[in-house]
């Protein structure tokens, strides 16, 4: 382990592979009735990070966005509006306006968004003009390449350099397990972020495959889990990239009342990051209510 400025340890225990994957596969086959699946489904809605972060997006596609999020269902007031808006921090004031006196917060990715890889004073830079411009939560990235050359300090530091810099803001960090390649990765990435302040673990940035899986957010709601019985700080997960179906979404809130209970089960302690997961999920919703499935070309598209 690489000097840090604090002299905390790092060290998990190892991953048992098998239990983890068998357990997220068992708890991925539990039956939900209807009732409780429309219950499900409308707080996967309200968990949702509706995002958009591409080299293309322009202020009118962060309007639409928001109010989409807003109103995902403009016809019916019983569908929730989303979590948060995540964007690229140029466009945090565009959002922050766009969403204003609705409830849903804006969120902007940071730190060198996907790859961490510039100077730690730009990141901070970074940071501080999104939450200046109105940002409530900040999503950013881990170096992984410090990581995985077991500069596990320089992470740990990183984080709380950025945690300082976020001020009320909440902080997400994103670990972007699939570069991480194993789960005792996983597990000692989620012991420094854990240590180190972060308010939320995230999965990954959307960029990379695998992005989330389901034993990965079983492990990481393990993690804080045990940090919620060790310390009594609740951490946040957010899962983030590759959750398309409202099956998925489902599945993974099994996964969360399982293994954290009620105290996760609310969009102050887990999210999805999500974009075309909405329009599934309204569009079982609107299956449910109407016998018949809506076409796509029924749902916005943003």
């Amino acid at each position: 382990m690489s000097q840090s400025s604090s002299p905390v340890e790092f060290r998990v225990p190892p991953v048992d592979a098998v239990a983890l994957e068998t357990r997220a596969a068992a708890l991925g086959t539990r039956s939900i009735k209807r009732a409780a699946k429309i219950s499900g489904l409308k707080l996967a809605v309200a968990m949702m990070d509706l995002t958009t972060l591409e080299g293309q997006d322009s202020p009118g596609k962060v309007r639409q966005l928001c109010q989409k999020a807003k109103r995902p269902l403009p016809a019916r007031d019983e569908v929730p509006s989303c979590a948060a808006v995540c964007v690229y921090p140029d466009l945090v004031p565009e959002a922050v306006a766009a969403v204003a006196g609705s409830g849903v917060a804006v969120a902007s990715v940071a730190t060198g968004f996907p790859a961490g890889r510039i100077d730690r004073a730009f990141k901070l830079r970074e940071v501080e003009r999104a939450v200046a411009d109105g940002a409530s939560e900040i999503d950013m990235v881990i170096d992984r390449g410090a990581f995985l050359s077991g500069r596990y300090g320089e992470v740990y530091d990183e984080i709380c350099a950025v945690k300082a810099a976020c001020g009320a803001a909440h902080l997400k960090v994103i670990l972007e397990t699939g570069e991480l390649k194993t789960y005792d990765n996983v597990r000692r990435a989620c012991r420094i972020a854990l240590l180190a302040g972060a308010d939320f673990l995230k999965t990954s940035t959307g960029k990379v495959s695998p992005a989330s899986t389901r034993p990965v957010v079983l492990l990481m709601l393990e993690a804080v889990r045990d940090h919620y019985l060790e310390t009594g700080t609740i951490v946040g997960v957010k899962a983030a990239g590759g959750i398309r179906t409202s099956k998925d979404a489902l599945r993974y809130l099994v996964l969360v009342n399982e293994t954290c209970g009620d105290l996760w089960m609310t969009p102050k302690y887990f999210r999805f990051g999500a974009s075309s997961l909405l329009n599934d999920v309204l569009m079982q919703l609107e299956k449910e209510r109407t016998g018949r499935y809506q076409r796509p070309v029924d749902f916005s598209a943003d």
